[in-house]
């Protein structure tokens, strides 16, 4: 299975940074960018993230989902979003997913995806305006 092309304009991974600050922006914390490119198959960059209360997590997300469509990442696939656990969207190069404590303590990609490489996106940069 091979990845579409990226979108035109961002490179996936600057996409990814933008969005992780975006998500710290909007009150997510323990923000991680995963660099899985050379580790998964159907994505390059999971941003992972813990959100304070299920609407806290979907308006997270549609920043997210908003700020992709402005910048050639329209979302692929969204799923869970009216649940209070887990939210995800798929952006195909770069796949965001914000999850309460308890289910990112529950699924713990960070260590899951334990061989990835850890990208710096806390460099003091604002994030993007959407």
């Amino acid at each position: 299975m091979t990845k579409p092309t990226q979108p035109a304009g961002l490179a996936p991974r600057q996409f990814a940074l933008d969005i992780a600050r975006l998500a710290a922006a909007t009150r997510c914390h323990n923000v991680v960018v995963l660099d899985v490119s050379g580790l998964s198959p159907v994505t390059d960059f999971f941003v992972i993230c813990t959100g304070t209360s299920a609407r806290q997590m979907k308006s997270a997300v549609d920043d997210v989902a908003e700020y992709g469509e402005e910048h050639g990442y329209k979302p692929y696939h969204m799923t869970g979003e009216q649940g209070e656990n887990w939210i995800l969207a798929d952006f195909i190069h770069v796949v965001f997913h914000t999850f309460s404590q308890e289910a990112r303590s529950y699924y713990d990609l960070d260590n899951l995806w334990g061989d990835a490489q850890r990208v710096e996106w806390n460099d003091g940069t604002p994030p993007p305006l959407t």
